[in-house]
């Protein structure tokens, strides 16, 4: 053999060698990347199952939140429904004048200090009272009302907050 010949069969055999060399490199590194993959198919599952987790977690606190604000609710309107009724039979009776309004007179103001009425038979010894105008007791009665709606609403305001804050 020629040393251009022995040239080329070291040459070859080289390049055998390197190419040898590389198949098993990439056969080596294929199963790192291959155990690679299953680990970070296993953390990826792990994250995902805690997630999921986690999801439950805050929808059961949330439907806790619902059923509570419900009840909640559902007690606020009942007070505003009895505090309507009542406000609305103390209305019929001022219309039908079964109840009069009336308010205390300052005794020092009239300069009287004797009562305003007495029975026969009878001393009273109340303050003096005088009767409201039916149209002015039926205004002050819706005041008082809406006063009262006001505080039911803000009770129900302040209980939803409280439920949310927790």
């Amino acid at each position: 053999m020629t040393s251009g010949q022995i040239l080329g069969v070291i040459l070859l055999a080289m390049a055998g060698a390197s190419d040898v060399t590389w198949e098993v490199q990439d056969w080596r590194m294929g199963e790192q990347l291959a155990v690679q993959a299953k680990f970070h198919a296993k953390d990826l599952a792990a994250i995902g199952n805690a997630a999921a987790a986690q999801a439950r977690t805050e929808r059961n606190k949330r439907i806790v939140i619902e059923h509570k604000l419900a009840a909640s609710d559902q007690q606020h309107t009942q007070e505003l429904n009895h505090a309507q009724r009542n406000q609305a039979a103390l209305r019929d009776r001022l219309a039908t004048a079964d109840v009069r309004l009336s308010v205390l007179l300052d005794s020092a103001a009239t300069g009287c200090t004797v009562p305003a009425s007495t029975t026969a038979g009878s001393l009273v010894h109340a303050a003096p009272r005088a009767r409201l105008d039916p149209a002015h007791a039926q205004r002050i009665i819706r005041i008082t009302d809406d006063g009262d709606s006001a505080l039911i609403a803000l009770r129900a305001c302040q209980a939803y907050v409280q439920a949310v804050a927790r």
